[in-house]
């Protein structure tokens, strides 16, 4: 049994600061970074990884990796192999694909390539980061001196300039605006409700992921945001809402957010758009529509009567844009846990479609290549049966030697292909003037 030794180091901190100073310091084999609640998480080092492939889960170990095929209900054989690696008191870090979601329909004919599905790890080493206090946990005693030394190193991020990435493509333009055309003849052809179709833009220079995180994070307004360099991925992103919410209680939450307009300042012409996205019908009924499919999903897995819509239509602010957001509750029903939550609400209605099925057909086919971890989620898992997962929007990523952003847009019968494409480039302005270029020394780095 591994067991964590812990140390509470109290002070006023800057989490984000921290968190920035902790992934740039070149200690650390992989990490993530997931911020909630005004509070930051760093896992770093892997102690054990559970990843979920096409066809089998693997369990890595200081043993060694065991496999086992798949049941159907993938995610509780994840949760299953957490709960029994042999960790006291573990939290669990990492990230799920979009292309999951063709999995646990049924649907590997679209999954395509061997990349991973799911990826977590319980890290060797985990720091929670406050405003008055960060506390450490590792396995290895002599990491807690290490981070304390970390801790009192001078950081400062101010001088990092970005350097804007251009969101604006003709001939991008040209292929999104012909396949929101196709999705809206779908549409009116009676073969769905609604698909979110997204495009990518590469970025054409290297890359300071963590420098684009922290510069990045202090002008947008998310939900969540996260900043992970695990199973061959890294991404930096400022996440709009949640995919699933449950409190080790069982109580069970989501947050569609559906319908948007820009957002610059706070100005006049920002309360002009708020009230123009509240009163029009496309953008209200786009709303609904993913608030009832949630409701519905929440329904087949929580207690009789327990399901409600605890805000509806309210504006949020998200970096470079506003939004209608609402939140459905429930409580899990007996025998039912959080991996089944994340299961049932996964992927997020608001990033894939309605009915979801036939808009994974149009996503697979309308888009240029997979999504991968764009529409996915990042996720934060306890042993007490609590689950955090936020929806990877708003991002940027990088794989392969390839750096891109993405965005999408809703999709419905009234859709114009003009107004998604210039919704695309709207939701692209959270991150793309606050990427920052990888310099020759990082000033995170030594």
């Amino acid at each position: 049994m591994h067991r964590y030794h812990e140390l509470r180091v109290p002070g006023r901190f800057e989490p984000l600061a921290l968190a920035g100073r902790l992934a740039g310091a070149d200690v650390f084999d992989g990490h993530v970074v997931y911020e909630r609640a005004g509070e930051w998480w760093f896992a770093g080092d892997r102690l054990v990884e559970v990843i979920l492939n096409r066809d089998a889960i693997e369990t890595v170990t200081d043993s060694g990796t065991v496999a086992e095929p798949w049941t159907d209900t993938p995610l509780r054989q994840v949760r299953d192999a957490l709960a029994e690696a042999g960790v006291q008191g573990w939290h669990a870090f990492g990230w799920a694909g979009f292309e999951l979601a063709y999995a646990l329909a049924g649907r590997p004919d679209l999954v395509g390539g061997e990349q991973p599905l799911l990826h977590m790890a319980i890290p060797r080493t985990e720091i929670r980061l406050g405003a008055d206090e960060v506390i450490v946990r590792s396995v290895d005693e002599h990491r807690l001196a290490e981070v304390r030394d970390l801790l009192r190193t001078p950081f400062d991020v101010s001088a990092r300039e970005a350097t804007p990435v251009d969101v604006l493509d003709d001939s991008s333009r040209v292929a999104y605006q012909a396949s929101v055309a196709k999705a809206v003849s779908d549409i009116g052809n009676g073969k769905l409700q609604k698909v979110i179709l997204s495009r990518a833009v590469d970025v054409p220079f290297e890359v300071d992921l963590v420098s684009t995180y922290v510069l990045g994070r202090r002008r947008n307004t998310p939900a969540r945001s996260f900043l992970l360099d695990l199973g061959g991925w890294q991404a930096a992103g400022f996440s709009p809402e949640t995919v699933t919410e449950v409190s080790a209680d069982g109580e069970v939450s989501t947050q569609p957010l559906a319908g948007t307009r820009a957002y610059v300042d706070g100005s006049e012409s920002d309360v002009d758009r708020r009230l123009d996205l509240v009163s029009d019908p496309k953008e209200v009924f786009e709303h609904a529509a993913s608030v009832k499919l949630a409701y519905e999903e929440l329904e087949a897995l929580c207690e009789p009567g327990s399901v409600t819509v605890k805000e509806f239509m309210a504006v949020k602010e998200r970096g470079s844009v506003q939004h209608l957001g609402s939140r459905v509750n429930g409580t899990l029903s007996g025998g039912r846990n959080a991996f089944d939550a994340l299961a049932a609400l996964f992927p997020a209605v608001t990033a894939s479609g309605i009915p979801k099925l036939p808009a994974y057909d149009r996503i697979a086919a309308l888009e240029d290549r997979p999504r991968d971890l764009y529409a996915g989620a990042v996720i934060m898992v306890a042993q007490d049966g609590s689950l955090d997962a936020a929806l990877v929007l708003r991002a940027i990523y990088r794989k392969d030697g390839r750096t891109w952003l993405r965005a999408g847009a809703g999709i419905v019968a009234d859709s114009t292909p003009e107004r998604e494409y210039e919704e695309t480039c709207e939701k692209l302005g959270s991150v793309a003037p606050h990427v920052v270029r990888a310099a020759r020394a990082l000033a995170y780095r030594g």
